[in-house]
């Protein structure tokens, strides 16, 4: 029989593969290649400043300039975990992996993943209101929805040129778009994804992901799952949430980090609570956008912001 190492070895590769794949976010995650993570709940995002232009000069040729590469600290604040006990009668050491893989991916796919998405959709938009880069008070039609869509986007070129987007827009308005007359005959399907491309419709090039409406709101409550009412975990809209319609941004401004960074199993004779075996999940995740990046970010949302 396998070492129990081995198998968390196993779930914790395949678990953060699903993330990735599954996560409607889950291509902000390619952003954090330059991200140091060492381990526990921090990580170190790299900054760059450097000198703009400056005058040629004929006898002493350039102008002196600098560029600093400095690395921010910050602290991954979703710090979640779940523990399940599969009784030994269900599970024999022979379909254990089966059984626990199925288990386990069950629970991302219903639970966690959805919660990543949410805390990511959420952040974005509660800091683009506070900088600033947000729109309220439009309730989507099929009339005039590609004017307010396109006046997000070329906000953004306006000011950053016409650099690579991705739209992240509510499922229900989503339909709405797709029912417009006047944009059926501008959408278009293009590729979208890391390793694992998929086809995906866009406008101007700009890839739109849809996203189930219950991910799209400014506030959510993520419940402790110990607390009176809260036993459930998980996480639900808070009632001060508003509905985001859409968020537009640089493809290369949301930096996520979602890591499975702890996998424990235990075998029903080291299990000393039952005669079962016993998995640990715990997930450190968070999401950051650099304060600079605002200004390229447009958050559109039903509810006015005031």
């Amino acid at each position: 029989m396998p070492n129990v190492l081995e198998y968390a070895k196993i779930f914790q590769q395949q678990l953060d593969k699903q993330v990735v794949a599954l996560a409607t976010s889950g291509w902000m995650e390619a952003n954090a290649g330059l991200v140091k993570y060492n381990g526990g709940n921090e990580v170190k995002i790299p900054i760059i400043d450097m000198d703009g232009l400056g005058d040629y000069d004929r006898t002493n040729g350039f102008v002196e300039g600098s560029v600093n590469l400095t690395y921010q600290t910050k602290t991954l604040t979703q710090d979640r975990g779940r523990t399940f006990q599969l009784d030994r009668m269900d599970v024999d050491e022979t379909n254990f992996v089966a059984t626990a893989a199925n288990v386990m991916g069950e629970f991302q796919r219903i639970h966690v993943i959805p919660e990543i998405d949410a805390y990511r959709y959420s952040k974005i938009a509660t800091e683009a209101i506070a900088k600033n880069a947000a729109v309220g008070g439009y309730t989507p039609s099929a009339d005039d929805i590609l004017t307010k869509l396109k006046e997000d986007i070329y906000a953004i070129y306006d000011i950053a040129g016409e650099i690579p987007l991705v739209i992240t827009m509510n499922m229900n308005i989503a339909m709405i778009l797709e029912n417009s007359q006047e944009l059926s005959k501008q959408l278009s399907v293009i590729d979208f994804g890391g390793e694992v491309k998929t086809k995906v419709k866009g406008i101007d090039g700009n890839p739109i992901i849809k996203v189930p409406s219950s991910r799209m709101k400014t506030k959510y409550i993520f419940r402790d799952g110990k607390t009176s009412g809260q036993e459930a975990g998980g996480f639900v809209p808070d009632t001060s949430a508003k509905t985001i319609n859409w968020i537009i941004c640089p493809k290369s401004a949301p930096i996520a980090v979602s890591k499975t960074d702890k996998i424990r199993i235990f075998e029903p004779d080291t299990n000393q609570r039952a005669d079962a075996w016993k998995i640990d999940y715990r997930k450190y995740h968070d999401l950051w956008i650099k304060d600079n990046q605002f200004k390229a970010i447009r958050v559109n949302i039903k509810e006015a912001l005031a």
